[in-house]
């Protein structure tokens, strides 16, 4: 186990960000010793006194000055989105993966944590209550997902005697601090619109159960090797419908539920459209529909946790009900912006 009287050192890439932050305070609250890697410097963590290095993880020499004494890296650092060029998704998401492996292995780095996303296996079609087992798919519609498996893989497949490794597959983290999910339905709630019947299933996480989950796996491996090189899913155990939980969010907001509602087909054609016209003007921004939003807000998408249940001892320990609570409070406050529909982005 890390932490608990142990001299461990842990390094969070991305550790300013949302996920990256509940982790460092899981970490800092074991009395273990924390550094954080990402481009800009944060001042939370220095309240929390926490070393930070700045750097860009494509960059070699950052990535090795980074991993450079210590024991285990949780990788969560990611560009996440819908749209734009390939370049940019695949120097955060691949190469950016690609150095922090290499780091870990040339600075003998014995556990690396790798924070991935269930869209790798997500081809368009339902995935109801699908386990580990379920294949890449054959092609991609977002490049999000074609670099993050790209990642995965090389993740995967750089576990050794050396250098133990888990995959977690997080699904949809919300909750206090939260800059992307949670703003991101608050400034559309009025354009938003059910897409399909409105009975398609989702599973989400709450932070602090996603964060637990990465420090968990963290101890596993310290235990034993028979867990690296696997991937494990982590939510809540709780799949509801997917409107009624962004109706949920809303309501947090203090905003108004969605009511109204458009044909899947239809949403995904204007998708298909928009992706065309912004491709070929090159507009600014991103389109308002793309096929792969349309599916995910139509389709099944929620997983069988069974074997982080089995392997890592993961739990849900805040339930939907309680996080969606403590949610409210948060967008209460002034200081989360996201109750007016603030700075966020997806």
């Amino acid at each position: 186990m890390i932490g608990n009287g142990t001299t461990d050192t842990a390094l969070v890439t991305g550790g300013g960000g949302f996920l990256g932050t509940a982790i460092v305070r899981l970490l800092v609250d074991r009395g273990i010793r924390v550094r954080s890697f990402a481009r800009n410097r944060y001042p939370h963590l220095d309240a929390l006194g926490v070393e930070q290095i700045q750097g860009d993880l494509a960059e070699e020499r950052s990535a090795h000055r980074a991993c450079s004494g210590v024991d285990v890296v949780f990788h969560t650092a990611a560009k996440a989105g819908v749209w734009g060029p390939y370049g940019a998704f695949y120097r955060a998401n691949s190469l950016g993966t690609f150095r922090i492996i290499e780091a870990c292995q040339e600075s003998g780095v014995p556990r690396l944590v790798f924070t991935s996303s269930p869209s790798v296996v997500f081809d368009g079609t339902d995935k109801a209550g699908v386990d580990e087992s379920v294949p890449y798919p054959q092609r991609y519609t977002t490049h999000y997902q074609a670099t993050k498996a790209a990642a995965e893989k090389a993740v995967l497949a750089a576990a050794s005697s050396k250098l133990a490794v888990v995959v977690l597959r997080p699904h949809l983290i919300w909750g206090p601090g939260d800059p992307h999910l949670t703003p991101r339905i608050l400034q559309r709630a009025e354009s938003l619109r059910i897409v399909g019947d409105g009975t398609n299933r989702v599973d989400t996480v709450y932070v602090d159960n996603a964060a637990r989950a990465h420090l968990l796996a963290a101890d596993r491996l310290a235990e034993t090797r028979e867990i690296s090189g696997r991937c494990y899913f982590i939510s809540q155990d709780d799949p509801i419908p997917l409107w009624e939980m962004i109706n949920r969010i809303l309501e947090a907001g203090g905003k108004a539920p969605v009511q109204k509602s458009v044909p899947f087909p239809a949403a995904w054609l204007a998708g298909a459209v928009l992706e065309l016209v912004y491709g070929i003007f090159r507009l600014p921004g991103e389109p308002r529909m793309t096929r792969f939003v349309a599916s995910e807000l139509a389709r099944d998408h929620w997983f069988d946790i069974s074997a982080a249940r089995r392997d890592l001892g993961y739990e849900p320990a805040v339930s939907t009900e309680e996080g969606l609570n403590r949610l409210k409070s948060w967008l209460s406050t002034p200081e989360s912006g996201a109750a007016s529909g603030g700075s966020g982005s997806a």
